[in-house]
């Protein structure tokens, strides 16, 4: 029996593969999250200051991506070896601290990774062998980056956010969480939705409320679960946002005024709207169309 046809006809087997893989993704996510708001911030400052410059070429900078320079502890500079990278179980050995210095290592590092391979076990048990799955993991794993880097930053990279919104047409196309129309229309919906809120509440107090990439995250949502998850969504990430937005100011006593990020709710309600597609759909449908 081969690998494929084991994990096809074999359901524990499925789970365990993809919970191992997904740890290996969730340390690769850890990556992104640090790096890719610094490598935006960094490509920034470079076309600003080739606007403003006289320079005719470029300062040449030490190579940063998400691939080099290796991954070292930032109070020592010790080079993350190998063995030191290997998820949850290295945080465990090494006690949550550096190996050179001694410096705690942020819990964020092992969450994440635990965090992804829940996440997709649990679209492994509800999808199963299937292309649905296929597809699904990796809009899991970007929907984990973008929480993060929104909850740390309050950035929703176009890096992501965009190709997400292409990776749902395109999988709709072949209509694997809903058809063609749908998608189109959740994704014009969804930008526009929220693109008129922000300009409403703008015209009315003079403030931004939200940012645009959240505009951009709920098209990509929306191209993903057809426009019919839409109500969901933003229901389900306005109430939470409300609900923590509250909780978080009476707990530190800070102002109204203080930004929260709009984009980890959206997220949350996302996911779970697109994994759950078919009820969230027929819901909705049975409430326009009773």
């Amino acid at each position: 029996m081969d690998f494929i046809t084991l994990i096809s006809t074999n359901n524990t087997w499925l789970l365990f593969t993809v919970g191992l893989c997904s740890l290996l993704v969730g340390s690769f996510l850890n990556v992104v999250i640090y790096r890719l708001p610094i490598i935006l911030e960094r490509q920034w400052k470079a076309e600003c200051m080739a606007l403003t410059s006289h320079v005719s070429e470029p300062l040449a900078e030490t190579p940063f991506n998400l691939v080099v320079p290796r991954s070292q502890c930032p109070t020592c500079g010790h080079a993350i070896s190998a063995w030191e990278n290997i998820p949850i179980l290295s945080y465990l050995v090494l006690k949550g601290r550096c190996i050179s210095c001694k410096t705690p290592i942020s819990m964020q590092y092992p969450l994440i990774e635990a965090i992804t391979a829940l996440l997709s076990i649990l679209a492994a048990w509800k999808l199963g062998y299937s292309t649905q799955l296929l597809v699904f993991l990796p809009f899991t794993w970007t929907l984990i980056a973008l929480f993060m880097i929104d909850a740390k930053t309050m950035l929703l990279p176009d890096h992501l956010t965009l190709p997400l919104l292409w990776a749902g047409l395109m999988v709709n196309y072949y209509g694997v969480f809903t058809d063609l129309h749908s998608s189109v229309m959740g994704a014009a919906i969804g930008y526009l939705s929220v693109w008129s809120i922000f300009w409403m509440f703008k015209l009315l107090t003079g403030k931004e409320g939200m940012g645009y990439g959240d505009f951009k995250l709920l098209a990509a949502l929306g191209a993903w679960g057809g426009w019919a998850i839409l109500p969901f969504v933003i229901f389900g990430a306005s109430a939470f946002g409300a609900l923590f937005g509250l909780t978080w100011m009476a707990l530190k006593g800070q102002q109204t005024s203080t930004p929260l990020p709009f984009g980890p709710w959206l997220v949350a309600a996302g996911w779970v709207a697109v994994l759950w597609q078919p009820v969230i759909t027929q819901l909705t449908l049975g409430y326009i169309f009773p």
